[in-house]
């Protein structure tokens, strides 16, 4: 069952290229799943892979908030309907912890091999936000009590591997960045309510179990 299961949702994260309209999908994250989520600034249109804001440097063009700040994320629907009614390309920025998810994030290829390995065990993961560069494994909400507690218990862990907590943000599908569509890589399944997510504890041991098993390169971390 969990895998078909898991076939299913890998073809709902390719369906459409997984790109439903910018508002529908605001508002399914903040008014279904009670996310609170922002616009973020959009790619410069004289330079795809710079951003919007005035940083000329910015290491997340497109894909980070701006104006207004992280703060002002919310899951009030008539605000995401003013937001996205004004700026209907805006890209979908989520504010992770609190009551909505956390996220663990490490690049793409390395991520891929992580997801490999994770479906032959049979580990049962919640949804996976991918960027050309990075992907993004929603977890459960966690303290930087437990995350510290976490890292202290370990090891060892990747130094690529980010952990997008309280305070943190990840872009969310179907935005369009300057590196990038973001798209589901498992996408939540539909017809329910807000999308079940794992712990980050078991999510962070079974990754780098992962990839020390397999082997994954230096370049790739």
């Amino acid at each position: 069952m969990r895998e078909i299961l898991g076939r299913r949702r890998r073809l709902l994260s390719r369906r459409n290229n997984g790109s439903p309209e910018m508002l529908s999908a605001a508002l399914t994250f903040a008014a279904d799943w009670r996310w609170p989520v922002l616009p973020g600034v959009a790619p410069d249109p004289q330079g795809r892979a710079r951003c919007g804001c005035p940083d000329p440097e910015c290491t997340v063009p497109g894909a980070h908030p701006f104006d207004p700040g992280l703060l002002a994320a919310t899951a009030d629907q008539r605000m995401v309907r003013w937001w996205w009614t004004n700026r209907p390309s805006a890209p979908i920025v989520l504010a992770t912890g609190g009551r909505a998810p956390c996220a663990v994030s490490l690049p793409a290829p390395a991520a891929a091999r992580a997801l490999d390995a994770l479906d032959r065990k049979g580990m049962r993961l919640g949804p996976v936000v991918a960027a050309p560069t990075r992907w993004a494994i929603l977890v459960a909400p966690y303290s930087m009590e437990q995350l510290g507690e976490l890292l202290y218990a370990k090891d060892f862990v990747p130094g690529s591997l980010r952990f997008h907590g309280e305070g943190g943000y990840i872009a969310l599908p179907p935005s369009e960045t300057g590196q990038g569509r973001i798209r589901w890589e498992r996408a939540p399944l539909p017809g329910s309510a807000a999308p079940w997510v794992p712990g980050v504890e078991a999510v962070v041991d079974a990754v780098v179990e992962a990839l020390t098993r397999t082997g994954v390169s230096a370049p790739e971390l």
